[in-house]
This record gives C-alpha cells, structure tokens and sequence, in this order.
C-alpha cells in the first residue's frame, strides 16, 4: 500500500493544545458499522454493554523533557550554551538513551546541568540518539526529574506552546502507575473516576496493561511504500490476570475493547490464534489493512496524524474507505484532532 492512501487535510485550527473541561466533555464520534454518531465521551453509557471489557495503559509519563546547560570552549574562553533534551529510555548500562539539541556540537565527557541537583555527563551518540549517565539514580533521580523536566508534549503541540505546570495534570491518565512513558496514552485521557464508576456498574469491566509508550509514536513515515517501514519498539506487560480476564470476556461473548492504539497493539502483540497470553518485552508491531485482529473487537481513540502508522491501524480495524468517510465526517463536524482533542470509539 501507498503512503499517500492514508494521507488527509486537515485544518490547523483543528489542532486541539489544550484538552476539553472536564475531561468528559469532549465529543465522541461513535462509528458502529456503516452508521455514525455524533455524541460526548460521557454517552459511553450508551454505547457499550455488560459484559464489555475496556483495556487501559496504566503507564505513567515521566516530566521527560529536559532544559539544561553547558560549558563549551569559544575563542574567547569558556562559554555556556544552552541544551535541550528529551529522555527517551533507560538503558541496561545505566545511562539514559535522549534526543539532544544540538547533539552534534556535544562533546563526550561534558557535563550537562538542568538544575542545583540534577546534572549528566554525555557519554556518546548512536544515529541521533545521545547517552546520558546522571548523578543520581532510583527514588533520588524521579525526585529531581520531577522537579527540574516538564511534560513532553508532542511535536504539534509544542511547537505552538510551551509546557506548564497545567500539563502535568492533563497530560496523565487517572489511573497512570507504572512510570516509563514519554508520550500519553491519549485516548486514556478523556476518562474521569465517576464515568469509571458508572461503567462499572452498569457491568463494564476493566483490565489494566502496561506499554510504556515511546517517542517513536510521533516518528513520520517517509518511506513511499509503507511495507517497507520500520516500526519504533516500546516495552509492554501483559499480566497473567490481564490474560485470564480478557479470555473470560471473551468466553462470556462480550467485547474486548482498548482505550488507545498503545492498548490494542499491546494485547494483539501477546495474542496468537485468537488466545491472549501473558507477555512482556518490546512489541514492534505493525498493523496495516489486511490485519486479522486476534483480540480487540473495538478501539476507543483520539483522531490521527495524516500519514501516520495509527492512521494505518484505524484503517486495519474499519477499513481504508470506511476511515476517510469517519476523518471526513469529523473534519466537517470540528471535532478536533489529535493528542488533546476529542476521541471516537470504533466498532467494526
């Protein structure tokens, strides 16, 4: 398939930088087949049933980007120069795998601080990622990130505002625990504790997953050809109890839903012949038309980047034609799009 398939236009006053109030009232576009409806994410109650069960990522995201200092040599003497990093993954050697601006002018053994704690020394560079070993580890290091880095908001939207105090907040799952992400679950974030408590009443059941979700979400596609494409990898866990229970959802006849790309990819990657197994390690799947979906019935998920590989997924799971009918409906409609816009659930 050609890249040029799943490419769209969409207006960049759609582009949504800050997230709807409360979390609930964003709109939800309910595709259900051949039908579509306009309604908000707190109708949930309508759309699904006992003895539904929704997947969610609890990862956590870490305040991954990073504004610090160096001091590099000029004509006239020593100099500080500014540096900008984003943490992309701990390494098995105890550094930091980053995304370092500008990494080409960063020497090996310099030392980088972002504040009276917290300082690292740059100890190389692989392609464009660049490693850093920091002073402090464990409890000591989450404390000193927490206060020194901010949100890693993506690229559309940091291009158009800063990071603040707000993000920490509304860029975090309710239910986040398990600290690891640089980039939300984002279809996660719509969900408030009384729309959870309200679902589970009505007999919608809840399996929470760990995929720790990475900056390679927001990498392009370049290639023209999308078989050709390298996915990203990202470390997930698939429980035993995560296993057991979506199987009995299954057995049982109801669906098995995820909240969010990071979700479905993480369950279809520990899934063969239609089983889940428990699972952990790095998934780089790639799911593109043609797929055969193990395990998800459904996917509740924000709207996507043109040309991305989670445009390829929607597409997969409703089909290319049925995808552009839904982007162009919501496109006309003004929902707005991406990490902090409104959500649609998908239910071929």
């Amino acid at each position: 398939m050609k890249l040029s398939e799943f490419d769209f236009d969409l207006p960049d006053d759609l582009i949504a930088v800050r997230p709807a109030r409360p979390r609930t009232s964003a709109k939800l576009l309910v595709a259900q087949g051949a039908s579509t409806r306009d309604m908000t994410v707190a109708d949930l109650r309508q759309v699904l049933h006992a003895g539904d069960r929704l997947v969610l990522n609890d990862t956590r995201v870490i305040p991954a980007r990073l504004f610090g200092t160096r001091t590099r040599e000029t004509n006239s003497g020593d100099g500080i120069a500014k540096i900008e990093v984003t943490l992309l993954e701990p390494q098995a050697d105890g550094t930091w795998g980053a995304l370092v601006k500008p990494l080409r002018k960063v020497k090996e053994g310099e030392e980088i601080i972002f504040s009276t704690e917290l300082r690292a020394t740059f100890m190389g560079r692989k392609d464009t990622t660049g490693f850093l070993k920091f002073n402090l580890s464990d409890d000591d290091f989450d404390t000193a990130l927490n206060a020194a880095g901010a949100m890693p908001l993506p690229p559309y939207i940091a291009a158009k505002r800063p990071a603040d105090e707000q993000d920490r907040s509304d860029y975090q799952t309710i239910w986040a625990e398990n600290s690891g992400a640089v980039a939300a679950p984002t279809a996660s974030l719509h969900f408030e504790q009384w729309l959870l408590d309200e679902l589970a009443a009505m007999g919608v059941s809840f399996t929470y997953v760990t995929l720790h979700v990475g900056a390679g979400t927001f990498l392009p596609v370049k290639v023209d050809d999308v078989s050709d494409h390298k996915m990203h990898a990202e470390w997930g866990q698939v429980s035993a109890t995560a296993a057991a229970e979506i199987m009995a959802t299954k057995a049982e006849g109801g669906r098995v839903i995820p909240v969010g790309t990071t979700a479905l990819r993480l369950i279809e990657s520990a899934a063969r012949e239609k089983t889940i197994y428990p699972w952990e390690g790095e998934t780089d799947i790639f799911i593109t038309p043609g797929y055969e979906f193990q395990i998800a019935d459904g996917l509740m998920t924000n709207f996507h980047l043109p040309k991305s590989t989670l445009m390829m997924l929607v597409s997969a799971l409703m089909g290319v034609d049925r995808i552009r009918e839904i982007y162009g409906h919501a496109i006309e409609s003004k929902y707005r799009f991406f990490s902090y816009g409104d959500s649609s659930i998908l239910l071929p």
